[in-house]
Parts: C-alpha cells; sequence; structure tokens
C-alpha cells in the first residue's frame, strides 16, 4: 500500500516539477538565443534577415513568439515567407523564401526593383540589372519599399511579367494604359495582351504565333486568343492579318 502511495504521489508530482522546470527555463538564460542561423536567398538577404531578428538575442528559445518572429522576418522586403526552427540549446534557424525580381520600376529618376509578386523589393542605381524589363509609373504613384504596387502603377504589369518567364522572346517593357497591358519586346514587336485577365493563355497562344508571324509585322494582338492577329501597324486595322497555329 505504501509503495502504492508512493508511485501515486510521484505521477502527480512529476508533471508539475516539469511544468515548473519548463517555465524556469523560460525565464533564464539556459536557452538563451546567442546564435541565428539564415538560409535561402543571398547573403545579402541572410544578413537583413539576421538584422530584423538581432533583437531577439539573448532571449529563451522557450519563450518565441513564432508568429511575431515570423511578422519579422517576412516583412523584410526581399523576403515571401519564412518558417524557424529552434535548436537547442542557444540556436535560432531560419528559412527563408525570396522574393523572384522581375522587373525595373521607373518613377521619375528613381528606380526600383520588383518582384513575381508586385512587390517593391529595393531602389537601386539607375542602369543596373539591364536583362530586366523596364516598367514606367507616373511621379505621382505610391512606391515603397516593401509595399506592394497598385494594379495601374506597375502591379498588374509586374504580375504579368512573371508569368512571362520563360516566354521564347525576351520582353523589353510593359505597361497596362486605359486596362489594355501590352509587351515590348526586344525584337521591337508590340505584343498586345489586351484586358489583363487569362494572360497565362494569351502568351501561350502568342509564343505558337510567333513562329508563323508574317516578314514586317510590328505587332501581335491576343486580346482574343482564339484569334490572334498580326500587322505592320497597330493602329490600322486593313493592315492586320489573322494567324492559325
Amino acid at each position: 500500500m505504501a509503495a502504492r502511495r508512493r508511485l501515486l504521489a510521484i505521477a502527480i508530482a512529476a508533471p508539475i516539477l516539469l511544468t515548473g522546470a519548463y517555465f524556469a527555463a523560460r525565464e533564464t538564460s539556459t536557452f538563451a538565443v546567442r546564435t541565428i542561423d539564415v538560409s535561402g536567398g543571398t547573403p545579402k538577404l541572410q544578413a537583413q534577415v539576421r538584422a530584423a531578428l538581432v533583437p531577439l538575442l539573448g532571449r529563451s528559445l522557450l519563450a518565441l513568439d513564432g508568429g511575431a518572429l515570423e511578422r519579422r522576418v517576412d516583412a523584410v522586403s526581399a523576403v515571401v515567407s519564412s518558417t524557424y526552427d529552434r535548436a537547442f540549446p542557444h540556436t535560432l534557424r531560419v528559412t527563408v523564401v525570396p522574393e523572384v525580381p522581375v522587373a525595373v520600376l521607373h518613377r521619375g529618376k528613381e528606380t526600383w526593383l520588383v518582384s513575381a509578386r508586385g512587390r517593391t523589393i529595393a531602389r537601386i542605381p539607375r542602369r543596373t540589372e539591364p536583362l530586366l524589363p523596364r516598367i514606367w509609373v507616373p511621379t505621382a504613384a505610391p512606391v515603397a519599399a516593401g509595399a506592394f504596387l497598385a494594379p495601374d502603377d506597375g502591379g498588374t504589369a509586374a504580375r504579368a511579367l512573371a508569368l512571362a518567364q520563360g516566354f521564347p522572346a525576351r520582353v523589353s517593357t510593359a505597361t497596362l494604359s486605359h486596362g489594355e497591358l501590352t509587351l515590348r519586346l526586344r525584337a521591337g514587336i508590340e505584343l498586345r495582351l489586351g484586358d489583363p485577365v487569362d494572360v497565362r493563355l494569351k502568351l501561350a497562344v502568342a509564343g505558337r504565333a510567333l513562329r508563323v508571324l508574317p516578314a514586317g509585322s510590328t505587332y501581335l494582338d491576343v486580346a482574343v486568343p482564339q484569334r490572334p492577329v498580326a500587322g505592320a501597324n497597330p493602329q490600322v486595322s486593313t493592315s492586320a492579318s489573322p494567324l492559325s497555329g
């Protein structure tokens, strides 16, 4: 009987002791964060993430607020999302998914790197990133690092360029004017997509149509993807030729 009472007492006391030890560890330096290990993205991005997490140094791994930590990391303008792991006793491991740059945005004399999601990553020097397409917006357009561009102020154009990655012709610029989306190819062809809907389908149709484009064509209109049209003057409908295939 006495042995049974001792076992019962131990069974009751053990969870209490463990809980007490847990909360004690939360409030001491036993598991304090001393190292922040970041993976994913470029070394520059990893340094930015570590800088954002500096306030967590010295805090207990057990006391970390995971949601607040991820919000702090995701606020870095070049980060899409992040995950974290506690590597006891003193290391916080963070993995980030970086934004994918798809365009350079011009606003007056400013140039900004823009992501596939239409997010402004950072301001960059002029004449950099020469291989990326360009987007021009009015000087009054709101642009800030980490903010998402409004649809009419580069957001729609950026998302269209994200879908155009892998397109068989290089894109030079993207514009949205009066609700009409247009990509200008480096070969000089103006690719008219019309309303910014079904962009993936229109790009697929345009990719096939480019292979049979008549000589001398200056534009390709796939606003109605079932009836692509090419011509030498986008303003004169009589110069247009329907395409097949």
